[in-house]
């Protein structure tokens, strides 16, 4: 599988012209599995905006990447702010895989920074599934930004058979130290392929840094787009190192599950001591 990771710049606010942005770079670059970033319909600091710029799942703008996507014969993942499709005025932060016969699969993000520059909770709902999306390619997993830094998304990928986990993102340049660092360790912990897509350029108070970039399951990186610069860059992903990568680094086989039962109730009791 060919894979073309896209470090783009989003209008913001201009889904139009975000469309075709990314239509130009499909065309222009021949692959098999296209990834852009977080929010890259819309652009990442849009605010209160975002419910009326959101979209169905049957809106405009997925008929639009559906087309690209038959049309080039290939998969395409991108971000976009999401309405619920059952509770009139919630809205997600939404990854897209969208694959080349048009089936449309989504995963909202779970987990939404409320701290510092960000202010997702204000504006997003906090997703509930982590479904696994069969491709001819393997079993993807998908999460956005700072999802990463949860570690138990990635294992619950990995223990539903996930080959390859993709990241996109909105990583603004003070927190790249802390993706660089968990990107590999992803890989490692799950014997699984990570692929990561940020944003790149400036919106408002916030400077993405791009960096776009993919390792294999024993954490060896495979490209790296460079930073603060619109790019894309390709790599050869071959799933059959899956099986040996789980043969030499055995960590889903040592997984103990009762640990995840102990984790829950050291949470909670964590949370009683705190409401007293």
């Amino acid at each position: 599988m060919k894979l073309a990771l896209i470090s783009m710049r989003p209008k913001i606010g201009d889904k139009k012209a975000n469309l075709q942005k990314m239509q130009k770079y499909i065309e222009k670059t021949k692959a098999d599995f296209y990834v852009f970033g977080e929010i890259t319909l819309t652009g990442y600091r849009l605010k209160d905006e975002l419910r009326d710029i959101a979209e169905t799942l049957d809106g405009v703008s997925i008929k639009y990447m559906k087309k690209l996507a038959k049309e080039n014969n290939c998969y395409i993942v991108f971000g976009m702010p999401l309405k619920d499709k059952n509770v009139e005025g919630f809205i997600h932060n939404s990854a897209v895989l969208i694959h080349p016969n048009g089936k449309t699969d989504i995963y909202n993000k779970w987990f939404l920074p409320n701290f510092g520059p960000f202010e997702e909770k204000l504006f997003f709902n906090e997703g509930e599934k982590l479904p696994i999306f069969k491709t001819k390619y393997g079993k993807i997993g998908l999460l956005i930004c700072y999802d990463l830094y949860f570690p138990e998304i990635c294992k619950a990928y990995s223990l539903q058979g996930a080959d390859i986990i993709i990241c996109i993102s909105a990583s603004p340049s003070t927190t790249r130290k802390y993706f660089e660092t968990l990107l590999p360790a992803r890989a490692i912990e799950n014997t699984t392929f990570m692929i990561y897509s940020n944003l790149v350029g400036t919106q408002e108070d916030l400077v993405f840094w791009g960096g776009s970039q993919a390792y294999d399951p024993l954490g060896n990186q495979l490209t790296k787009a460079p930073y603060f610069k619109e790019s894309v860059v390709t790599c050869d992903i071959d799933i059959k190192q899956v099986k040996p990568a789980r043969a030499n680094r055995p960590v889903i086989r040592d997984i103990r599950p009762e640990i995840y039962n102990d984790l829950y109730d050291i949470s909670r009791q964590r949370k009683k001591r705190t409401k007293k």
